[in-house]
């Protein structure tokens, strides 16, 4: 459907990693195209450093020399090509939300050295008079907890959906070797800044016993006008790996390769692929194993192996109920297909899977849009940044923002359980079963293979309230002192990491963004506590000592909730600006004109999480929405109850040349270009 905006250099939607930031993630395969890219802009970047330091030796000062400027014409170009790379298109901005292309800045960067390097990289370097705490030492101090309270209102399936979606919309690789003729630093050995490393310092380091977490940085990109802000083209950009379109590329992946390894070719039937060794116990499928064996995935330490499973995403096995929702969906969109194979017996295949991708990317709008993005920032914010759908706006660039990306959407991460509960047929404890520490979660699809299936983890995550969002209580030990990466030996810090990561995107500070937003600067203690209650204002006062030090992740992350929502002011305003031009800039969005019929739009609607889940598990009994927590039974409703989508408003009469006019519809728009 939308890989017209997806170059093979990428026009094609979807996603990648910042291994430790992005949760749980590891070092996972890098597209070709996507290495091919950041390599070049890995050379500029390079190549601008050591005409950097020439001029320096030749003026005795930082200066933009003749030869640096001839050089973001020539060789800054050549980068620049590797993005252009494309077909013709019809669209005026084939770039904007397109694959291997840059977070886009709301706001300048702010490096240390006005390019590259980030806040932190120089020791005894002040901001604002003052030296910048250590992301360990904030995470030590602030961040950690060791109980957790629950939110009574929304289920933990609000939470794991914040991930699968964040999954569909950006993905942040890790920096690449520039040339395989340059050294390059393993960032696992090392406690200096040396890029691309830059290492969590979590000691002082004027002592004898330096330590340190690794941290790899995330890989830069080139900008892609470098005639029209010379300032941003001469600065280190981060990629989004994927599509930033909301278009359910987490299902089928952003490049025209990974579609094809998704899909079951051989089987004439627009379907994906399943997996051809296991089943469930009733005979639904599971997501197909990773083409490259033995993989990483943990095992079973009886029994035969369970490999990581492929999805569109390559995340899919970070977490089990991240796996389950994958696997969900892949049997969403089988089901589908079977059902417009039948109906419609003359479409071929490929119009088969077009139009049921097509749905299926619609559902994943509506899903988030409707059910998901209300609850997050809340029915006064959702109608001041997002409101009422108004029309494709071709006006609008629907790229991820750099602050929406690492910091903004990361506020889920405060809402992580540390335990993931498996519950029966009764939403009460399993028999067989027991509730897992999340870090033994992680990388872990042997458990769904040979505990029991997808069904004890949907009914935990349903069934179990999720973490409220509390100042004083933010991050779960599990993801400061046992998050897993795997590839890493030691266990890491998921709030250090994120701020570090914030630093690395060189993110102006908390109070640059509420600015950004609107909303009052805060100056003083007596602000800070105005914002975000007395006791974190204090914590935070005494560890950043000057308010404009603060870390926009964190500033955000602690503000007093909006009512009716899951995020204070600055998140709720940068997470709605993100989902607005998500939606406005999207030309294939579900209610875009010449989408869908009428008819359709209102099968459309009927769609929820809660179909998905009855269409495709055991479960019989599901709350009417699968975000809001509710008590078994009384809260529940039989599946007989749940709308369900009438797909006979797809029912296309054969045509006299044998293909009907929404076929040829599919061929034109499904076209890549």
């Amino acid at each position: 459907k939308k890989e017209r905006k997806n170059l093979s250099i990428s026009v094609h939607r979807r996603s990648a990693p910042s291994s430790s930031t992005h949760m749980f993630a590891f070092r996972r395969q890098t597209e070709p195209e996507t290495l091919e890219i950041a390599q070049a802009a890995e050379v500029f970047q390079t190549t601008l450093k050591v005409l950097k330091s020439r001029a320096r030796q030749r003026y005795k000062r930082d200066v933009t020399t003749p030869g640096r400027i001839a050089f973001i014409k020539s060789g800054g170009s050549h980068c620049a090509t590797k993005l252009k790379r494309q077909l013709d298109t019809m669209e005026q901005n084939p770039l904007w939300g397109a694959a291997n292309t840059h977070l886009v800045r709301w706001l300048p960067a702010e490096y240390e050295d006005g390019e590259s390097e980030p806040k932190g990289w120089n020791q005894g370097r002040l901001h604002n008079g003052f030296q910048l705490p250590l992301p360990w030492d904030v995470s030590k101090k602030i961040m950690r907890s060791s109980s957790k309270r629950n939110d009574d209102l929304y289920s933990q399936m609000l939470v794991e959906w914040g991930q699968y979606i964040d999954h569909d919309i950006t993905f942040t690789p890790q920096s690449t070797s520039p040339s395989p003729f340059l050294t390059f630093t393993d960032c696992s050995s090392t406690c200096e800044n040396v890029h691309p490393c830059f290492p969590i310092k979590t000691r002082d380091m004027s002592s004898a016993a330096q330590s340190c977490m690794p941290f790899q940085r995330s890989t830069s990109v080139c900008y892609l006008n470098f005639t029209s802000d010379i300032i941003q083209a001469l600065q280190r950009q981060q990629m989004n790996a994927i599509t930033s379109f909301m278009d359910a590329s987490v299902v089928y992946g952003h490049t025209p390769k990974m579609e094809r390894l998704l899909r079951d070719l051989s089987g004439f039937n627009g379907k994906l692929s399943v997996n051809k060794q296991f089943k469930d116990p009733k005979g639904r499928p599971y997501l197909p194993f990773v083409a490259s064996l033995p993989s990483k995935c943990l095992q079973d330490p009886q029994g035969e192996r369970v490999e990581c499973f492929s999805a569109g995403d390559t995340r899919a096995n970070e977490g089990l109920p991240l796996t389950s929702l994958h696997t969900l969906w892949l049997r969403e969109h089988n089901r589908i297909a079977e059902a417009l194979r039948r109906m419609n017996d003359h479409w071929s295949p490929e119009i088969i899977y077009q139009e049921t991708r097509k749905i299926i990317g619609a559902l994943h709008q509506i899903i988030t849009m409707r059910d998901y993005v209300p609850k997050i920032i809340g029915p006064e914010s959702f109608e001041h940044y997002i409101g009422p759908y108004g029309g494709y706006d071709p006006t609008t660039n629907p790229s991820a923002s750099n602050v929406f990306a690492t910091a903004a959407f990361r506020f889920g991460h405060a809402t992580i359980s540390p335990i993931l509960r498996r519950l029966n047929e009764s939403f009460q404890e399993h028999e067989q079963l027991t509730h897992l520490r999340l870090h033994n979660t992680f990388f872990s699809p042997w458990r769904i293979v040979k505990e029991g299936g997808i069904e004890p983890i949907l009914r935990g995550i349903i069934g179990t309230a999720a973490i409220a969002v509390s100042p004083n209580m933010l991050m779960s030990e599990e993801t400061t002192e046992r998050l897993v990466v795997l590839n890493i030996q030691q266990h890491m810090d998921l709030a250090s990491l994120n701020l570090q990561r914030g630093r690395d995107h060189a993110l102006p500070g908390y109070n640059d963004w509420r600015a950004f937003c609107g909303l009052k600067r805060v100056k003083t203690l007596d602000d800070l506590k105005e914002v975000v209650g007395n006791k974190v204002a204090e914590k935070i006062h005494k560890v950043y000592k000057h308010p404009d030090n603060i870390d926009v992740w964190l500033g955000g992350l602690v503000e007093n909730l909006l009512p009716g929502s899951r995020t204070g002011p600055l998140f709720s305003c940068l997470i709605g600006k993100q989902m607005n031009v998500l939606r406005n800039g999207d030309r294939f969005w579900w209610e875009a004109e010449g989408m869908f019929t009428q008819q359709q739009r209102a099968e459309l609607l009927k769609g929820s999480l809660s179909r998905i889940i009855c269409d495709n598990t055991d479960l019989r009994e599901v709350p009417y929405d699968s975000f809001i927590f509710g008590k078994y039974p009384s809260d529940y409703v039989s599946c007989n109850y749940i709308p369900l989508m009438n797909l006979e408003a797809w029912r296309e009469e054969r045509s006299e040349g044998g293909l009907g006019r929404l076929g040829l519809v599919l061929v034109i728009n499904h076209t890549f270009l």
